[in-house]
């Protein structure tokens, strides 16, 4: 597995070494000891995929609460999605910072490891996009929060202007109204 840093510290994109015959490919998708060669325990708790009909969809952006916040790998299926990253850990040298990266369904050997303490969240730039999620912690809905995809403290540069947003995502409140009150961990 080729691992690579982003400008946010602790998160990385993840390259899955790909073995291909004349049947197709084989891939290994999620590898403990790579994830443990960054410093991080991950088991993961329980997958989730995201199904997405309309091109420029926009989920996000979502984060759960301690004291069981969510690291995640995100990898496109089908379609294309820009995949962005919001470090909120106070103390973090990106605390408030950005990261987007292209994941698309011809390039699933490519996944975007999202930090706990990060608010995650992806505008779909095809129609039938699906995104798989290796979730890290247990799901609790009562901790489930988010950001505004377009607070401007943040700046997230949006290749397209979103054209499908939930209700839920349109309500959420801006990083300046809200803080999540998580702490940079010392390695």
């Amino acid at each position: 597995m080729k691992i690579e840093e982003t400008p946010l510290k602790d998160c990385y994109i993840l390259v899955f070494p790909v073995h291909s015959d004349a049947r197709g490919h084989f891939m290994r998708s999620f590898d403990r000891s790579a994830f443990s060669s960054i410093g991080i325990n991950a088991i993961i708790d329980h997958t989730a995929e995201a199904f997405n009909l309309a091109p420029y969809t926009l989920r996000g952006m979502h984060f759960q609460l301690n004291p069981h916040p969510e690291a995640k790998l995100v990898r496109c299926m089908s379609g294309a999605a820009f995949d962005v990253v919001v470090d909120l850990r106070r103390g973090s040298p990106s605390y408030k910072h950005w990261f987007g990266t292209s994941l698309t369904g011809d390039e699933s050997h490519k996944a975007l490891l999202v930090p706990a303490g990060f608010a995650h969240g992806y505008l779909t730039l095809t129609a039938n996009t699906t995104l798989s999620y290796h979730l890290f912690a247990p799901y609790h809905a009562e901790l489930q929060r988010g950001i505004r995809y377009d607070d401007p403290e943040i700046g997230i540069q949006w290749p397209a202007s979103p054209q499908v947003i939930g209700e839920r995502d349109k309500a959420l409140p801006l990083l300046s109204e809200y803080d999540p009150q998580f702490e940079m961990q010392s390695a």
